[in-house]
């Protein structure tokens, strides 16, 4: 299971529990988002290089899912596609697809959401209760986030930005075995559109579901019991 920007590993923390009763769960630090190193965040790519290498080196035989939110879910993509081991599921929940755009306008895009990571990361708490309006957090939710914010490199913040705008799609496209997912929130439609179109048009096969009743990258946090039961439906 893989994270999205600006939260840690224990993003899973409220799903963990659930799915280790049933499965042997995986949920990677990523560099930029781990409180433990000093480190930035590199790339979409490099981070699923590493996951692949990972798999390998840990003699992992075959993987039930790969899961993937937001930033997360370009991740799980690209480690999908890296074919390493057999993987049976690749889920993008409100995944990241590359812009299909010119080099200038994915640059301009990367500045303006790096510019507001910025403003949340000096706004604190008060700032991000407007941003997440939409969604039931709690406080301590957004006192999270802002800790995170807080913690994290303007290197990292960059970094995350223009790669999950613009990394790069393996040529040709490996025949894959897994099949692919996209869980994106009814709240969400207009902000993936690009993303859903990008997927009807590379991955034709992918199966596409709805979340009622959330926004983007809610349905770990705030419906843990329902994730469970969608993880366990894909066997």
């Amino acid at each position: 299971m893989i994270h999205p920007s600006v939260v840690k590993w224990d993003y899973f923390e409220r799903v963990i529990p659930l799915l280790e009763k049933s499965y042997h769960v995986v949920v990677p630090s990523l560099p930029g988002y781990d409180f433990e190193t000093d480190s930035d965040f590199t790339s979409v790519e490099e981070i699923a290089r590493e996951l692949n290498c990972w798999l390998k080196d840990n003699d992992i035989k075959e993987v039930d899912a790969v899961y993937g939110c937001s930033m997360g879910g370009s991740v799980a993509l690209l480690v999908a596609l890296g074919q390493s081991v057999p993987i049976k599921h690749c889920i993008m929940d409100g995944g990241i697809t590359p812009y299909q755009l010119p080099w200038i306008v994915t640059r301009m895009i990367a500045l303006k959401d790096y510019l507001m990571m910025m403003i949340g990361r000096a706004g604190g708490v008060r700032l991000l209760e407007k941003a997440f309006a939409t969604d039931d957090y709690s406080s301590e939710d957004l006192q999270y986030v802002a800790e995170v914010l807080k913690h994290s490199s303007r290197k990292t913040l960059w970094r995350t930005f223009d790669s999950c705008n613009n990394y790069k799609i393996p040529s040709p496209i490996p025949s894959l075995s897994p099949h692919i997912h996209y869980w994106y929130a009814d709240g969400e439609e207009q902000e993936r559109k690009a993303d859903i179109a990008y997927m009807k048009k590379f991955f034709p096969k992918t199966e596409f579901t709805v979340l009622p009743d959330l926004g983007h990258a809610g349905l770990v946090l705030l419906q843990p019991e329902r994730f469970t039961a969608m993880i366990n439906e894909l066997q």
